[in-house]
C-alpha cells in the first residue's frame, strides 16, 4: 500500500459527488457461495481482477489500479501496479483499508532489475478494499486510478475475495 497520500480521500469524495449527480452504472451482485479459487488474474487494461478455481471463472471484478498503471513496476514511488506472476501469501485485518491481501511483489527479478537501474524496487502491493471509513464510495471508486500501485475493489468485493482466496494462491497480472 506504500504511503498514502492523504490527497487520495478527497479525489475520491469528489468522484463520489460527481456520481451522484450523473449517475453510476449497475453493479454485479453475483456472490460467491463458498467457492475457493485457486488462481487470480488481473488484466490492468481491463481493470478486471478474476477468481479461478480449475479454469473456470468464478467471479470478475471490475477495480482501481495505481495512479500511472501503464507498463510494469519499476521503482518505489512510480504508482504503477506490478505485472507478472506472484503469491497471495498473507493478510492484513488491521489495514488502513478495508483488508488488505499482500501480493508476493518483489520477487528476486524485481529487485534484481531494479537493483541494475540502481532503484528500490518497492513493495506493500496489495489487493484490498476502501480506506477505512469511506465504505461508503462503493463502486464510485473505480471512476479514476488512485491507489499507490495496488489493486481495489469495494469492501463487499473485498470480503468475498478475502473468503474465496486461500494464502498461497497465485496471482497473474497482465498488462
Amino acid at each position: 500500500m506504500g504511503s498514502y497520500n492523504p490527497r487520495v480521500r478527497t479525489r475520491l469524495f469528489i468522484i463520489a459527488i460527481l456520481n451522484l449527480i450523473i449517475g453510476c452504472s449497475a453493479e454485479d451482485k453475483a456472490t460467491l457461495t463458498g467457492a475457493r479459487a485457486d488462481r487470480v488474474v488481473v488484466i490492468k487494461k481491463e481493470r478486471t481482477l478474476t477468481l479461478m478455481s480449475q479454469a473456470r471463472v468464478l467471479k470478475t471484478y471490475k477495480i482501481a489500479l495505481g495512479r500511472d498503471p501503464s507498463g510494469p513496476k519499476v521503482r518505489q514511488g512510480d504508482h504503477r501496479t506490478p505485472e507478472g506472476v506472484y503469491l497471495l501469501d498473507r493478510r492484513n485485518l488491521n489495514s488502513r483499508f478495508h483488508r488488505s491481501i499482500h501480493i508476493s511483489y518483489p520477487e528476486s527479478k524485481d529487485r534484481a532489475d531494479a537493483a541494475r537501474l540502481g532503484l528500490a524496487p518497492g513493495g506493500d502491493i496489495m489487493i484490498h478494499g476502501l480506506p477505512n471509513g469511506l465504505g461508503w464510495l462503493g463502486s464510485w471508486h473505480r471512476k479514476m486510478d488512485w491507489t499507490d500501485g495496488c489493486i481495489a475493489v469495494t469492501n463487499e468485493e473485498m470480503d468475498e475475495i478475502w473468503h474465496a482466496v486461500p494464502d498461497g494462491t497465485p496471482i497473474e497480472i497482465k498488462p
